[in-house]
């Protein structure tokens, strides 16, 4: 994406539809996938803005069984789209539960990889965090039939045939005519993402507070659990508002990495390797992620570390990321996305007339001294503004790792 200041700067999100798609288009799109699951029928729900999401067929043998379901969830409306996916707002038939299903078309290897890839991370997680949204169940769909996904399935020729296609970087899955999707059952968070919260809303230091802790944890919960996330910012923190106060969601895993949680292939490829030892194996091991190398440079410039645009990290970049995010909520500090021309939380270093990346003026300045609080009647408390100071330090070991940095979250906030 062009800046318009002649910078390059990669952005992956599912950002929020200003409107939602006509009836007309939203019948059509959602007819193929009602044909495409029920055996070739070509009957579609007249009901405006609600139609099937799929019927869930068993794989048996390496044939897929005919025995259908019935169809499990009702699309209401369109609420995200993205490069590669949508995301619709659903109600699951049997329970009556509002959901999250997005839709990711699997024929390119790079849609392949970031598909796998957040299917991994999630799957991977054997426990629930009330920070970190949940997968219920994912679903592969291609040419007329549907296979429930469970991770590292081996028998499965479809979910072999993925792996494949993302190592590779070929399509591997079928032919081009035969259209391939993933469909990930989630749940849904009714208050929107974190721009949308609190720009939306009076400054409140309660709720800063709160969301600072929720963060830390979520982040904490996902490293022990060998994951990175590797794309951190507001638009892939979501908010529900189903208990009665705003609980913050970390959503959005394409680009993260499970750090030799897998054997080699399993993880979402080789870019990675650890301290002492490969990234290889034939299961989950413990593995200290802050040692753990990856070398792909990818995120959203604006929250990427230092170390990130260089290519050699580890997962303290997800701590420099979540400075940015607390730093520009609490003191509320925005730029304009150049081509959604949404206000997006952010910090950033001025230069001349231009905003640069913190992350980038750092490893272009090593010596730069950030000014934390920015503002002169910020209400920022001196534990806060030290430990900000120290989350975005310029060398990833001065940096707090994700447990360190929540006990003293708790502290500052505590003080606070």
């Amino acid at each position: 994406m062009d800046t318009g200041d002649g910078r390059r700067r990669t952005i992956k999100s599912m950002r929020p539809c200003r409107r939602i798609v006509q009836n007309a288009r939203m019948k059509r799109e959602l007819g193929k996938v009602l044909r495409s699951l029920t055996g070739g029928s070509t009957e579609v729900n007249e009901v405006p803005m609600e139609e099937d999401c799929y019927r869930v067929e068993y794989f048996k043998n390496e044939k897929w069984e005919q025995k259908v379901m019935a169809p499990r969830y009702s699309l209401l409306r369109e609420v995200g789209r993205g490069s590669y996916g949508v995301v619709y707002e659903a109600i699951a038939r049997r329970t009556g539960a509002t959901v999250a299903v997005k839709k990711l078309r699997c024929d390119a290897p790079e849609n392949v990889e970031l598909a796998l890839a957040e299917f991994w991370a999630l799957a991977s997680l054997e426990k629930r965090h009330e920070n970190v949204v949940q997968l219920e169940e994912c679903v592969l769909q291609r040419n007329g039939m549907a296979q429930k996904m469970s991770h590292g399935n081996k028998r499965s020729k479809q979910y072999l045939r993925l792996v494949e296609t993302s190592l590779k970087g070929e399509r591997i899955l079928g032919h081009t005519e035969e259209p391939c999707y993933l469909w990930f059952v989630m749940e849904f968070c009714e208050g929107g993402d974190l721009n949308q919260f609190i720009l939306s809303r009076r400054p409140d230091p309660r709720t800063n507070r709160s969301f600072m802790l929720q963060l830390t944890s979520a982040v904490a919960f996902l490293h022990k659990n060998n994951i990175v996330h590797r794309d951190l910012k507001p638009d892939n923190i979501l908010i529900s508002e189903k208990s009665g106060s705003p609980v913050l969601k970390v959503a959005d895993f394409g680009l993260s990495k499970v750090c030799a949680g897998l054997g080699a292939g399993w993880g979402g490829g080789g870019e990675e390797r650890a301290r002492g030892g490969g990234g290889g194996g034939g299961g989950r091991r413990p593995v200290n992620v802050n040692k753990y190398w990856l070398s792909s440079a990818c995120g959203s410039d604006f929250y990427m570390a230092p170390e990130v645009w260089e290519g050699h990290y580890t997962a303290k970049a997800d701590i420099f990321a979540l400075g940015i995010i607390i730093w520009a909520m609490l003191e509320r500090i925005t730029f304009i996305d150049a081509e959604s021309k949404r206000e997006l939380l952010g910090t950033y270093v001025r230069q001349g007339a231009d905003i640069v990346p913190v992350g980038e003026a750092l490893l272009e300045n090593p010596k730069m001294v950030l000014h934390i609080p920015q503002r002169r009647r910020s209400a920022m408390s001196d534990g806060v503004c030290r430990l900000l100071q120290d989350m975005l330090a310029v060398n990833p070991q001065d940096r707090p790792d994700a447990f360190q940095l929540e006990v003293r979250m708790d502290r500052v906030t505590c003080a606070a």
